[in-house]
């Protein structure tokens, strides 16, 4: 059976099916678009003020572990680790080595939730930084703030509104703190490479067995002013 309603201002379209968990239905469209829209604007709030100054800009590839799944009862929530992250970040240094830096990583494909439910995670965090300047070529540097973990569960029905699009997911939100480190190297210019890894601790994660996760992984990037 599909049911279409029509108001002044939203249309909502389903189809018969349900979802795992009774969560709020986030309505926005474009996925890609807003997560390069939040990095966009991180980096073009800084940009004027680049001359004299280091700012950093990243693609990154990344796998997560987490511990794996030990209960035997009839639902046992699933470990979080496996899968390939793709995501962006940058950085700005605002007094010699120490700065503020922000990023987005989310899992490339859909995972399965228990068998059943199609689910894809998705970390945001902005971060103190320090990067102590050893030499042209090799900086370490070192991270700890906070994020939120949004889990998105997608469901086999649609919900539209003209303004904002159409969606075909729900959104679980947990609050974390993070903090890692990183080794840059400098091959060629103002271009690095960085191997990185991040640790996540995360509030009250039900939907999983364990409340902490590690993502560990390579960034390529590019360095604007002197570093």
């Amino acid at each position: 059976m599909v049911l279409v309603r029509e108001s002044s201002g939203a249309r909502q379209t389903m189809a018969e099916g349900g979802h795992l968990f009774g969560l709020g239905q986030v309505n926005s469209g474009g996925a890609g678009l807003r997560k390069f829209t939040v990095v966009s604007a991180f980096l073009l709030l800084f940009l004027p003020l680049a001359e004299g100054q280091q700012i950093d800009i990243g693609f990154g590839l990344s796998g997560v572990a987490s511990p794996s799944s030990s209960s035997t009862g009839v639902f046992s929530p699933p470990s979080q680790g496996g899968g390939v992250y793709t995501g962006f970040n940058g950085d700005f240094l605002l007094h010699k080595d120490f700065g503020i830096q922000g990023e987005i990583f989310w899992r490339a494909s859909q995972a399965i939730y228990n068998g059943y439910q199609p689910y894809r995670p998705i970390f945001w965090d902005f971060n103190g930084m320090w990067m102590p300047h050893l030499s042209k070529k090799v900086m370490p540097e070192f991270e700890a703030g906070i994020g939120v973990e949004t889990i998105r569960f997608y469901n086999n029905f649609y919900t539209c509104s003209y303004i904002t699009g159409c969606t075909n997911y729900t959104s679980s939100n947990h609050f974390m703190g993070d903090f890692g480190a990183g080794l840059r190297l400098y091959p060629h210019g103002n271009f690095f490479l960085r191997p990185e890894a991040r640790f996540y601790l995360i509030h009250n994660n039900v939907e999983f067995n364990s409340n902490h996760v590690t993502r560990y992984g390579v960034t390529i990037g590019y360095t604007f002013g002197e570093h």
